[in-house]
């Protein structure tokens, strides 16, 4: 017959249990501390490199870019810290910047482009309107600040569609996954056109369905409608080629 531990094995168990757990909070308090004293050390030098960098990060785009991706490791957002030494870099204010602008030149355009337009047109416009004094502006520069006016709701958004293409949003309310969905296959397309049996082939969807998200887009202003084609060609203004 198997004897069962007595209570003085239990009490020991219990109490080298709780040795271990102690001793398991101090090797995580000491593994917090150390990567806290490693942070800040990240920090500083982060903050000496800005410094010694300010002309740099203000003036060229992809030095701006990779000084971002370093400051999103260690959770600093110099757009946001107005305060301290991230003031310095005045970085928030050039952002705002753009910001305005971008939205200047969106409702500037929407008769044209009923709403949504290319990420590249976008840089185009407001580089001209920026004038030959101001420093040139890069997508990365006119994502950012684009993402920083969620603030004011769903009147400006980044939409993604198709590999490395991007569409500003600048009317309010959401699209909807079906209409996000059509845009794409317009994305892929030369002269930003689809007709009613190319979506159908596309996405395979029935006949309906393709019918119903494209009055709905016709109806919101975003595409052109050429009845004079064999089959009517919905064109996305906002996709239409522009010259270099």
């Amino acid at each position: 017959m198997r004897r069962r531990p007595g209570i003085g094995a239990i009490q020991k168990q219990k109490l080298e249990a709780g040795k271990f757990k102690d001793k398991g909070n101090e090797i995580q308090e000491s593994q917090f501390e150390q990567m806290s004293r490693q942070m800040e050390v990240f920090r500083t030098n982060l903050e000496e490199f800005a410094l010694n960098h300010k002309s740099e990060i203000k003036k060229n785009a992809q030095f701006r870019r990779q000084f971002q991706e370093m400051c999103a490791t260690i959770g600093v957002d110099p757009l946001v810290s107005g305060k301290g030494f991230w003031s310095i870099l005045g970085m928030g204010d050039f952002y705002y910047e753009v910001a305005i602008q971008v939205i200047e030149v969106c409702l500037a355009a929407n008769d044209d482009t009923g709403g949504l337009i290319e990420l590249d047109d976008l840089k185009k416009r407001l580089n001209a309107s920026r004038g030959a004094n101001k420093q040139p502006v890069s997508k990365d520069d006119i994502l950012t600040a684009t993402k920083k006016l969620k603030i004011f709701g769903n009147g400006f958004k980044v939409l993604p569609v198709g590999p490395s293409k991007y569409m500003i949003q600048s009317v309010p309310g959401e699209l909807s996954l079906d209409t996000t969905s059509v845009l794409n296959v317009a994305a892929a397309e030369a002269q930003g056109c689809v007709t009613l049996q190319m979506i159908i082939e596309k996405l395979q969807w029935t006949e309906f369905r393709v019918k119903q998200v494209l009055d709905k887009i016709v109806g919101d202003g975003l595409v052109w409608v050429d009845l004079q084609a064999p089959a009517a060609a919905y064109y996305f203004p906002s996709l239409f080629p522009r010259a270099a």
